[in-house]
């Protein structure tokens, strides 16, 4: 993803005290993907506003959080320099990414803003503030929220079908302009082998006891590699969900340490191997390589199908039922126009047939298109699938959830470079 020059751009960009500008911090700021500025940001502290009362712990971290115009962690008047210019119908556009064409206040976009500080870019989607589709009866096209709904689900959390489904393209999540994700039954094959890793990132069972998923969801913010934690999928069986520990993993030798250009989305792969054999119960989905089969025209005809585990929708399994690939890449991406956001990195991309599922991909990023919506991008399983058979039998990996430190020897039946 695009993480390159974070240490060194962030530390001009957000944690001096003078502003960057000019040509450096434009530049900067656009190979960061909207995903990784928000990510940096969360929990860094900005100056103070005007005097007023910040007592809340999470006051002064850039979103709201009082009842009625933010998440309501916070008592009312306790987290001022976040919430005034919303109370007071004030807000302007005093952050310096405003007027950017691009939403960046915290929850429906980038975060990079305090809240009330981007209007231009955020106007025209300010309405869906703190709203979301947690409710377990979302996306069942009735309104159920109080006072203009059923009540069957709380205040703004029944966001499509009290809202409606269009996006702006300033919205930060990546709805191409009309939000078409469904809740998907988990107590329903293929969907049922689809979970996520450590409650956060998604993951899908491809064989007996091998997952898939995207490789920066298990890495930390240097790049360094820990895939320690549990795998949890099913919540909707009989008996709940279905868990297991993750204990291996393999990544591609050539994935950089500090993250990627976009010539090498390709490495963001993940094969990670669990201590119970969910996939007996379960059942598995099968790797394919499109180009190994279809031809491109063909490729860019198949139905698509996703499912992931979306940051706005709670604990349920949303995803895309009839959505394409645009554009096959030769470093192993393709491009597709499938209804993706945070929380969806590793999510698989399916196509059936006769009956049978097949797994041709794993979301991953975004590339920003001048003058244009972004792409989604994923990581196709040509990227990996020749190295699945070897891993799954134990022969490679990396022989633990951590990578070894610096110049520490790699445990027998390390995949070696290419």
């Amino acid at each position: 993803m695009f993480r390159t020059l974070i240490a060194a751009a962030l530390a001009g960009l957000v944690f001096c005290s003078a502003p960057v500008s000019g040509q450096e911090g434009q530049q900067a700021r656009e190979r960061l993907g909207s995903r990784e500025l928000a990510h940096i940001l969360a929990g860094q502290k900005p100056k103070p506003g005007a005097a007023g009362a910040d007592t809340c712990r999470y006051a002064q971290d850039m979103e709201c959080d009082e009842p009625g115009i933010g998440t309501g962690l916070c008592p009312t008047g306790s987290d001022y320099s976040d919430c005034w210019r919303i109370a007071s119908g004030r807000e302007d556009n005093s952050c310096q990414w405003a007027r950017d064409g691009e939403c960046d206040e915290p929850g429906f976009g980038t975060g990079a803003c305090t809240q009330g500080t981007d209007r231009t870019d955020c106007g025209e989607v300010s309405h869906l503030r703190f709203a979301h589709d947690s409710c377990t009866l979302a996306y069942n096209g009735v309104c159920d929220e109080p006072g203009r709904g059923t009540g069957l689900c709380q205040a703004r959390t029944d966001r499509s079908d009290c809202h409606g489904r269009e996006r702006a393209m300033t919205f930060n999540d990546h709805f191409f302009g009309r939000d078409d994700r469904v809740v998907m039954d988990t107590s329903r094959f293929p969907w049922s082998v689809v979970g996520q890793i450590n409650n956060a990132c998604t993951a899908t069972l491809i064989g007996p006891d091998i997952l898939l998923t995207a490789a920066h969801c298990i890495e930390d913010e240097t790049g360094r590699v820990d895939a320690s934690g549990s795998f949890e999928t099913a919540a909707a069986l009989a008996g709940g969900a279905r868990q297991a520990r993750i204990v291996d993993y393999l990544t591609d030798p050539r994935r950089p340490r500090r993250g990627a250009e976009d010539e090498e989305d390709g490495l963001d792969w993940a094969l990670l191997r669990i201590d119970r054999a969910l996939g007996e119960e379960l059942g598995w989905v099968e790797p394919l390589a499109l180009t190994r089969v279809y031809s491109p025209a063909e490729i860019t005809a198949l139905r698509l199908w996703q499912a992931g585990y979306s940051w706005d929708t709670g604990t349920n399994l949303s995803g895309n039922t009839d959505c394409r690939i645009i554009e096959i890449y030769q470093d192993n991406t393709f491009a597709h126009e499938c209804d993706t956001t945070q929380g969806d990195s590793g999510s698989p991309f399916l196509v059936e047939e006769d009956g049978r599922w097949y797994v041709v991909g794993d979301d991953s990023t975004y590339r920003r298109v001048p003058d244009g919506p972004v792409m989604n991008i994923a990581v196709s399983s040509e990227a990996w699938i020749d190295r699945y058979e070897d891993f799954a039998a134990g022969r490679i990996g990396a022989g633990g959830t951590r990578a070894p430190a610096a110049g520490k020897p790699k445990p027998t039946g390390q995949a070696a470079g290419d």
